[in-house]
């Protein structure tokens, strides 16, 4: 039974829940924090080590000025008002992307947040900012010349142990679990974590965002506890 520290979620469904109910878009992505809350408190219950989010694509900066400055404004929000309670229960706060690109606002709640949860030891909760899983990889080769131009590396010895190291955040382990829900017609990862998933298990699920709680998020562990991971092995 393979043993499961690190779940990763493509939160996806929102705004389609919101639809259905002929609500706007934003309320979908407020009832959608919910969830958050129940995942963590699951991952806590299940001695899970690292949740990771996406949270905000680079690619969502392409979406109506108004719902950005709304989803930003959220961001803030939800920092501010979480942080507390998460610092409580032992949660480390931790966040990888462009995170430059964040509303000032938001950005400051995010750094805030990271500063009072350091030392946290019980989850580390890793919200994808900005993120996509090409611009990671394209910024890592970015640092590789970098450091090339200044300290002349020997590009026979990169590997994937070295790469790693260039990534935004490499002491983040590979995700053995990865969970896409709403995917209805979506079964793709939206090029979230491109390098870290070579061999994470992935589950698709119907359940839209905000309805994904603690019985969904169980379910999809029950799930990955009957494969088999080989990791290319026989």
């Amino acid at each position: 039974m393979p043993d499961v520290k690190h779940v990763a979620i493509i939160m996806d469904g929102s705004g389609r829940w919101a639809k259905k109910r002929g609500l706007p878009r934003v309320i979908g992505h407020r009832q959608g924090a919910e969830s958050i809350r129940a995942c963590v408190k699951a991952s806590q219950n299940l001695s899970i080590t690292h949740l990771t989010l996406y949270t905000f694509s680079t690619e969502n900066w392409n979406r109506p000025k108004h719902e950005v400055k709304t989803l930003m404004n959220m961001l803030e929000e939800m920092l501010i008002k979480e942080t507390p309670e998460l610092h409580q229960k032992n949660v480390k706060m931790n966040a990888i992307g462009r995170l430059d690109d964040l509303y000032p606002k938001a950005r400051k709640a995010l750094q805030d947040s990271l500063d009072l949860t350091a030392n946290n030891t019980d989850l580390v909760l890793t919200f994808c900012l900005s993120y996509s899983g090409r611009s990671e990889i394209i910024d890592a080769v970015k640092k590789i010349v970098q450091e090339d131009r200044t300290e002349h590396i020997d590009l026979d010895s990169l590997d994937e142990t070295s790469m790693k190291s260039f990534l935004y955040d490499p002491s983040l382990p590979a995700p053995d679990l990865l969970i896409r829900t709403g995917a209805e017609n979506r079964e793709r990862i939206s090029n979230f974590l491109l390098w870290q998933i070579a061999y994470t298990e992935i589950y698709f699920t119907k359940t839209l965002w905000p309805d994904f709680r603690k019985k969904e998020f169980v379910k999809a562990i029950e799930e990955f506890k009957k494969r088999e991971r080989l990791f290319g092995r026989v």
